[in-house]
């Protein structure tokens, strides 16, 4: 029976549970307490001279310089003041060029050689042998070929991140069960239905796995790259600001550098859990 004073056309008021509340307080305490516990440590350390200040300034300075940055109005940060976005921006689409050829390419080469042998023995002894070269050691020729400029610096992080697609990719089609393939094929599926219905899905826990792995690489080349190649960016920031000896620029720099590249990781993660809604019940995540 609905209560006098309430419609049957109107929604119950949502009643908010005293467990759910402690609940939600115990996952915010756990996601900030190691971090929490860091910027502590760390300001006592600097506030009673453990760490010379010039040297790891504490994070109350590092605030204060990197407000000046991202607004450009105290001037804390001189003559970087007010430049961060022009830098974060330079640098998030140079990740986002070198990540999408990379990534793309990495995920077709992955493909063909996980389901032809012979491909396998055409592409994959050159890529194992190229994948254990530093990206670093890519500089001279990089800077030979495409100069000083936009170019290297993307050719840089499109190579770093093509390698883990690959192998995720290549290793995704080969630990598909064969008795799904068998299966699609005993009901009359042609190519084309076996690579869209059965391939692509059952490999692509491991392809999103690669796509991760090749964002986070994308954002530590960012840096080498910006240091080498041009005179814009966040990598660029943090080694100008090392020259000028300004170490809570340097600290605001990799602080940045490290947040844009969490906030592109869960990008990632949130299309992965979209697109893997059906693999949610068939794996272990975990206990929360």
């Amino acid at each position: 029976m609905l209560n006098e004073t309430q419609s049957a056309g109107e929604p119950s008021p949502t009643v908010v549970k005293p467990g759910d509340f402690w609940r939600r307080t115990s996952l915010v305490l756990q996601y900030a307490i190691f971090p929490v516990a860091i910027l502590l440590l760390w300001q006592v350390f600097s506030t009673i001279g453990f760490v010379r200040r010039n040297v790891l300034p504490p994070p109350s300075e590092v605030m204060w310089v990197w407000y000046d940055l991202i607004t450009g109005q105290t001037d804390a940060a001189a003559r970087y003041s007010g430049t961060w976005l022009d830098h974060a921006w330079a640098s998030t689409w140079r990740v986002f060029a070198g990540f999408g050829w990379g990534v793309a390419l990495g995920i077709f080469v992955g493909l063909l050689i996980g389901l032809s042998r012979v491909m396998e023995r055409v592409l994959d002894p050159t890529i194992q042998v190229l994948r254990n070269i530093p990206v670093t050691a890519w500089v001279p020729l990089s800077l030979v070929f495409f100069g000083i400029g936009n170019a290297p610096a993307v050719f840089m992080i499109g190579l770093g991140a093509f390698f883990p697609a690959a192998i995720n990719s290549t290793h995704g089609v080969r630990q598909i069960n064969i008795t799904l393939y068998k299966a699609a094929r005993m009901m009359g599926a042609n190519e084309t239905e076996l690579l869209s219905r059965v391939i692509l899905p059952a490999a692509l826990p491991s392809i999103l796995t690669g796509v991760r792995l090749s964002m986070g690489i994308a954002w530590v080349l960012v840096v080498v790259a910006e240091i080498l190649a041009v005179r814009s960016g966040l990598g660029y920031l943090l080694n100008d600001a090392y020259l000028f000896y300004r170490n809570d620029v340097v600290i605001a720099a990799m602080l940045s550098i490290g947040l844009l590249g969490f906030v592109c990781d869960r990008l990632v993660v949130l299309v992965r859990d979209m697109l893997l809604t059906w693999n949610e019940r068939e794996t272990f995540g975990g206990e929360h």
